[in-house]
């Protein structure tokens, strides 16, 4: 079945025709494949039948990446809401001191685009659900609405938060902005910037996959970044090189946005990622 939706979509929006197709790792958004044209040419095909992951909010995401900024992004061929195709990027998910320098100074760069406000054009996705981004002028307000408590009703919605857990998330929201005291100006941002949507090779960072972009205080994308190690000490000093670190990021602020990420990896998976709010919650209690 997803050979034939590759297949005809080749044929259709390319007009090639496939030679071959395998599943890829990954594929939090639909199935992941690996496409060989019959010229050898290899492409990434992502299937989603039921069309509820939103492979067109993909590809817009993707394609602006790669027109309004330096960092580097598959190209896409096709985007649709059942079908994306995409340009096969060589890298493996390891990362030499010099590969994390260089994905320093790619983010840098990005976080170096700036706006009016925060939020986007467009909402965008994390993974396959909704990320609203209307334009707000102030960060603490956009992050408790749009963030804290739009992903902590979905995960209670999905049946992963407890209603007290949702209420202490609430109360938190309450106190942000003496938590957060004045943020960064408005900053693009990848959005989903762990080790498994960055590839490196000989080096270098060879592509960003499958982001999750909006304009926010970049200390969000440090955030995440560490949260799953996903870059170390060498990243987050040329990172500092190029963009200094406020104070009191390290010490309040990373966990305070990881809760962000938390809740939405309890929304999808449940599991030791409430713990993980639950203990970020006990932190911040009065």
């Amino acid at each position: 079945m997803a050979e034939r939706i590759v297949a005809e979509g080749i044929l259709t929006h390319l007009g090639e025709r496939l030679r071959s197709v395998r599943p890829l790792g990954g594929g939090c958004i639909g199935e992941v494949y690996r496409a060989e044209l019959e010229d050898g040419t290899p492409l990434v095909a992502k299937v989603d039948r039921d069309g509820e992951s939103h492979l067109d909010r993909e590809a817009y995401m993707l394609r602006y990446l790669r027109e309004r900024t330096d960092l580097p992004v598959p190209e896409v061929f096709h985007g649709s809401e059942t079908l994306l195709l995409m340009e096969f990027v060589e890298g493996t998910n390891r990362f030499s001191d010099e590969a994390e320098r260089h994905a320093a100074e790619l983010l840098a760069a990005l976080h170096g685009i700036t706006a009016d406000g925060y939020g986007h054009e467009r909402d965008t996705l994390i993974g396959s659900l909704d990320q609203p981004n209307p334009w707000t002028e102030d960060w603490v307000e956009f992050f408790r609405e749009n963030r804290l408590l739009y992903a902590a009703w979905a995960a209670y919605g999905a049946g992963r938060l407890p209603g007290e857990d949702l209420s202490r998330v609430g109360r938190l929201a309450e106190r942000l902005e003496d938590l957060v005291e004045e943020p960064n100006p408005p900053a693009l941002v990848h959005g989903d910037a762990w080790r498994g949507n960055v590839l490196a090779k000989d080096g270098r960072i060879s592509a960003f996959l499958d982001p999750a972009i909006y304009h926010a205080d970049p200390e969000i994308e440090l955030a995440f970044i560490s949260l799953f190690n996903s870059f170390g000490d060498a990243f987050m000093r040329r990172y500092a090189e190029i963009r200094p670190i406020r104070h009191g990021f390290f010490e309040t602020r990373r966990d305070l946005y990881n809760l962000y990420p938390l809740l939405i990896h309890t929304y999808y998976f449940g599991g030791g990622y409430l713990g993980s709010v639950q203990r970020i919650l006990e932190r911040f209690e009065e």
